[in-house]
């Protein structure tokens, strides 16, 4: 365990402090059990080395482990909880838990039995907790760890720090909010910068490899991530990647899926249940009529990539401005937890409620004429009137 420590301290003293993402502020680190979620490379591991190094510095009382490490090939996670508490330890954070076999199970067991220990343990979002065979649904407090917004991008850049919009004040004061934040920065400067390369925050690292690192992060979801999903077939990773090329050239894509499993090979019950597992880790949207339910044997009426990072990475020569609004706009309001349906006119619902069409400037009425609460989301707008508001306000919902 002392190596497991010195690592640990290392990696510690090198994190940066210099931006913090909100969700650390909203978890309640008093809980005994916090599960941390999310897609690769949205900075899951940096929130556990931030929070350690804020909280505790280089102490005995916390532990930063990967469950990747050599180490637990040949030791139990169990018997380092043990030993940890009876050196003094206080507080678990694992890294990666679904790389470790029976994972759920282990952590029940120390959950249980040793209620003076704390842990707080990351994983892929394609993992289902309550799918596990230990019951750790009413045991872990669970939180989603997402891509950053518009809104939080432009700190990273050093542009400001911006408050949180609700969406309702977006629909009701949307000149005032945009003409006030216009006067502190250009939104429509640095909007498509964003497009393209804002919404992992490793783009701070180095921007010119910052292409080859997505298309590594959808790679290694496909090729490692998906193998720990029960009943999957790890010689399907190419034809997926395959299906993830043929996704992000023709977004937003209405489904064929016998279309779909002739250009894959993939029998066409399977493509359906990948397509539940891709939008599960993050790597594409899937938009239902509303009032259908979203299961593994559900076909989406419409799919969009994730987030528009990803089509640029992915098919950087097909790049649709009408997908990019559109995969934008859903990707915002997704991860600000509203619920985002498709309606019988527009492009979107949303909360049951709101009807929007997304455009360019020279949209109109005429797809949502009639509809009560219809909205157009345009691009290129600085600042919107009535029912028009401009797209990017839309990156301020987190």
């Amino acid at each position: 365990m002392e190596n497991l420590q010195i690592k640990s301290n290392i990696v510690i003293s090198e994190q940066s402090m210099n931006i913090v993402r909100p969700l650390a502020k909203s978890i309640d680190w008093q809980d005994r059990l916090i599960a941390i979620l999310g897609a690769r490379g949205t900075g899951k591991t940096t929130l556990l080395l931030q929070r350690m190094k804020d909280e505790y510095g280089i102490s005995k009382e916390a532990l930063y482990i990967t469950m990747d490490d050599i180490y637990f090939t040949t030791h139990l996670l169990s018997d380092l909880a043990i030993e940890f508490r009876q050196q003094g330890g206080k507080i678990l954070f694992i890294d990666e838990v679904h790389k470790y076999p029976n994972w759920a199970k282990e952590i029940k067991n120390i959950y249980d039995f040793y209620k003076d220990l704390k842990i707080v343990f990351t994983g892929s979002s394609i993992i289902d907790i309550n799918r596990q065979n230990a019951d750790l649904s009413r045991r872990a407090v669970q939180y989603e760890m997402t891509g950053l917004s518009y809104r939080e991008y432009l700190q990273f850049i050093g542009v400001g720090q911006f408050e949180v919009l609700k969406l309702t004040d977006i629909l009701t004061q949307h000149v005032e909010i945009a003409n006030m934040l216009s006067l502190k920065f250009k939104p429509l400067q640095y909007f498509n910068d964003y497009l393209k390369h804002g919404y992992y925050p490793f783009f701070i690292e180095n921007m010119n490899t910052y292409a080859i690192r997505v298309e590594r992060v959808v790679r290694l979801i496909i090729e490692q991530d998906l193998e720990f999903i029960a009943g999957f077939n790890p010689h399907h990773s190419r034809k997926i990647y395959q299906l993830m090329a043929i996704l992000a050239t023709n977004v937003p894509f209405k489904p064929n899926i016998t279309k779909l499993s002739e250009k894959t090979g993939i029998h066409r019950n399977i493509i359906v249940e990948y397509l539940y597992y891709l939008n599960n880790a993050r790597l594409i949207n899937s938009l239902s009529a509303n009032g259908k339910s979203v299961s593994i044997l559900q076909k989406p009426d419409k799919i969009f990539l994730e987030n528009t990072n990803l089509l640029y990475a992915l098919a950087p020569e097909n790049v649709d401005t009408g997908s990019l609004r559109e995969s934008f706009f859903m990707n915002q309001l997704s991860n600000s937890k509203h619920n985002v349906s498709l309606p019988l006119k527009g492009d979107f619902l949303i909360d049951d409620t709101y009807t929007f069409e997304v455009g360019g400037k020279g949209k109109t009425n005429k797809q949502i004429e009639g509809v009560h609460q219809g909205y157009i989301a345009m691009d290129n707008l600085e600042s919107g009137i009535n029912n028009k508001i401009p797209l990017w306000l839309f990156g301020f919902l987190y």
